[in-house]
């Protein structure tokens, strides 16, 4: 049996890998995450999730690392985790009343072999108002957060009308298809 170590500060990420019931531990190594300003936005997620793998260069024959990176996306810019709450205001405003895609890059890194996907969402939210905004993010504090929301907060309940695609997958971690990979080349 492999040793899985899920890279990964997130709370989120840690719960949703956990619901695979897979014993894991959770290690994280210093990088920083920066991508080429040229890359296509739909390459962004899965390029840092790489990134995050290579920082595991000690990987023993029975380890498995498991990397992500989620961004959302909006008329093809991303939208990261906001500086303050003026951003955060302004990124849910962007929002308001539209589509989004957020997408989940996945690196699993063996000592043998690297494989990587991407997994993406396509979210709608009604149009909000503003006191909702507000109190959304004076409520929940979503400044670590890409876009600044989480679907699995208030915000997601009252405002998201409809997703296409995996809602895991906007929380930060598509199982289905990370249990898939798993299951395919590592078991």
């Amino acid at each position: 049996m492999k040793n899985i170590i899920l890279a990964s500060q997130s709370p989120r990420r840690k719960e949703l890998l956990a619901l695979l019931d897979l014993n894991f531990t959770v290690e994280v190594r210093e990088v920083n995450e920066v991508f080429p300003e040229s890359l296509d936005v739909s390459k962004v997620a899965e390029y840092l999730a790489h990134l995050k793998a290579a920082a595991f260069t000690d990987i023993r024959t029975d380890q498995i690392v498991i990397t992500a990176d989620t961004v959302v996306i909006l008329d093809e810019q991303i939208l990261g985790k906001p500086k303050d709450k003026t951003e955060a205001v302004k990124m849910l405003e962007s929002l308001s009343n539209r589509s989004h895609k957020v997408m989940t890059g996945v690196c699993i890194k063996s000592k043998d072999k690297t494989v990587s996907f991407s997994n993406t969402t396509k979210v709608f939210f009604k149009e909000l108002a503003s006191s909702e905004i507000n109190y959304y993010i004076e409520n929940y504090k979503p400044f670590d957060k890409a876009g600044s929301y989480g679907i699995q907060e208030w915000i997601g309940a009252i405002g998201i009308t409809k997703i296409e695609g995996s809602y895991f997958n906007v929380v930060g971690l598509p199982v289905q298809e990370l249990n898939e990979q798993l299951q395919n080349e590592y078991f």
